[in-house]
């Protein structure tokens, strides 16, 4: 094999502000530039947008790719990307999040891409679902299955359900955690704070995080400690839903909505637990960022979950939609600050395995292990 650059097409939905955008596009600007040449490929809009316009990471945006379904115009978006990549010529499309992910592999495939990756970032598919979309999900993750050439996904979970389901074969997928910048992430100064006990959770306000639960814990932890404070950082399309429950719960001097932030390692050194409330993840890096802060995390058992948080040790776990058990398990760290410590010291010997440079050059060692794979079997790989 000569040494050449490869090209690499990263293929994302929608650049919006969440932790699969946020490492996609530090992916694709931290690659090896002496091999790798990145383009980044995205529906138009989003936060992350200006930002992947002015990284120096070539950018083509394509309106014809939205993420709610659509099959007109996810036709017209899968025409479009296979025109793309036939057009410019990757060696690898890199795609990920559900609606990118399949439309993008599908897509490669036709345009004779020579080797298609997949990252898990979570299923697109979950049991609150309506049974039909649920199957119709599952049956066009098969179809994309069929045609990738490697899973990356950021949790073992997400591998065993693939493999439950019938969507892979685990021997063509491997686990690279979500990282975090480490070096931005570190426990607040002993005695400093506003003496007053602060939960946090930093999420989109979409149904699949689950904000109005938080609102539940905290009226619950309010009613019992009323010195507590409970903080929302995100936004979405729940945000007058949660406004309107904070109202009737007669908590809005307790509770603030921060809207989108960008600051995130400042404001989780403001955090003395992490609160995530989701009915359905991935692995979300926001649990790395508390354990790099050492901060409790009282959380959900949902998929990657039991990988960052072990029950008891760095935080606490509960089943989706348990508003009752994880106001009880709040209620045990808002009074017990020797607890919180504890298991905030626990999360922060955890963290160092979830530096996000780490995570790139993990997936560099995977291209190259199917670059030297493809090369070995004789098959030509453009560059």
């Amino acid at each position: 094999m000569t040494p050449s650059v490869v090209r690499v097409f990263h293929v994302i939905t929608q650049l919006e502000l969440g932790g699969a955008q946020a490492n996609t596009l530090y992916t694709v600007t931290h690659l090896d530039r002496a091999r790798f040449e990145p383009v980044l490929v995205a529906g138009v809009g989003g936060i992350l947008a200006e930002e992947a316009r002015d990284s120096g990471v070539p950018c083509r945006f394509l309106p014809e790719l939205v993420r709610p379904i659509s099959p007109a115009r996810d036709v017209r978006a899968y025409l479009a990307l296979k025109r793309l990549f036939a057009r410019e010529r990757p060696a690898i499309v890199h795609t990920h999040s559900s609606k990118a992910g399949i439309l993008g592999r599908l897509a490669a495939a036709g345009a004779a891409v020579p080797i298609r990756i997949h990252s898990i970032h979570g299923w697109g598919f979950h049991p609150e679902q309506p049974a039909p979309l649920r199957a119709l999900l599952v049956a066009a993750e098969r179809l994309a299955a069929r045609r990738t050439t490697a899973f990356i996904s950021v949790s073992e979970a997400n591998v065993k359900q693939g493999e439950s389901l019938g969507i892979l074969d685990r021997r063509r997928a491997r686990v690279v955690h979500s990282g975090i910048r480490l070096g931005e992430f570190s426990p607040r100064p002993a005695g400093t704070g506003s003496g007053d006990v602060v939960i946090g959770m930093v999420a989109c306000f979409k149904p699949q995080k689950a904000p109005i639960d938080f609102v539940e814990v905290a009226a619950r932890v309010l009613a019992a400690e009323p010195g507590a404070r409970f903080v929302l950082a995100g936004d979405g399309e729940l945000r007058e839903a949660i406004e309107s429950r904070i109202r009737e719960k007669g908590i809005g001097g307790r509770v603030t909505l921060l809207g989108w932030r960008r600051d995130v390692p400042a404001l989780m050194r403001t955090f003395d637990i992490l609160l995530h409330t989701s009915r359905w993840e991935g692995l979300p890096r926001v649990f790395a960022e508390a354990m790099a802060t050492a901060i409790p995390v009282v959380a959900t058992r949902v998929d990657g979950a039991p990988e960052a948080i072990e029950e008891g040790v760095n935080g606490r776990l509960f089943e989706p939609g348990d508003v009752a058990g994880m106001a009880r398990a709040v209620l045990d760290l808002v009074r017990d600050a020797p607890l919180r410590r504890r298991m905030g010291r626990a999360g922060l010997e955890r963290a160092g395995g979830w530096d996000i440079d780490e995570m790139v050059r993990e997936q560099e060692r995977i291209y190259d292990d199917i670059l030297r794979a493809a090369a070995a079997e004789g098959a030509p790989v453009p560059r």
